[in-house]
C-alpha cells in the first residue's frame, strides 16, 4: 500500500500543491495538499490529517497552526518542516528541486 503524505502551505496554490504534483503516478507515495489560511485553495481538516502517514509543512508557523488548531489529528503523526519560503511560483524548477532535495532524507524511494 502507498504512503499517504500530505503537503501544508498557506495558500495551497504553489509549494504544498506543487509538492503534491511531483507524486502523481508514484508507485510508493499518494500525494495530497491542503493550506493554512481561510482563502487557501483547498483549507486544511482534520480529515486530511487523518489520512495523512506524514505530513510535510513548508515553514514552522505551518506545524505551530496544525498543533495549535487539530492537535489530536497531529498526536504521535510525523510532522516535518521542510523550510521552504513563500518565494516560488507553481511548479518553479528551483522550487521542484528544493523540494526534491529536502524530501530525499525522509522519503527514500523518492
Amino acid at each position: 500500500m502507498a504512503q499517504q503524505l500530505l503537503f501544508i502551505c498557506s495558500q495551497n496554490r504553489w509549494r504544498s500543491l506543487t509538492a503534491e504534483r511531483l507524486f502523481e503516478g508514484h508507485a510508493t507515495y499518494q500525494a495530497r495538499s491542503a493550506g493554512t489560511e481561510p482563502g487557501a485553495r483547498v483549507r486544511v481538516t482534520a480529515g486530511h490529517l487523518g489520512w495523512a502517514d506524514v505530513v510535510f509543512v513548508m515553514e514552522r508557523k505551518h506545524a505551530d497552526i496544525l498543533r495549535q488548531k487539530f492537535p489530536e489529528a497531529v498526536a504521535g503523526k510525523p510532522v516535518v518542516t521542510l523550510r521552504i519560503p513563500d518565494k516560488f511560483q507553481f511548479m518553479d524548477h528551483i522550487l521542484q528541486d528544493l523540494l526534491r532535495e529536502r524530501l530525499r532524507e525522509h522519503l527514500p524511494q523518492l
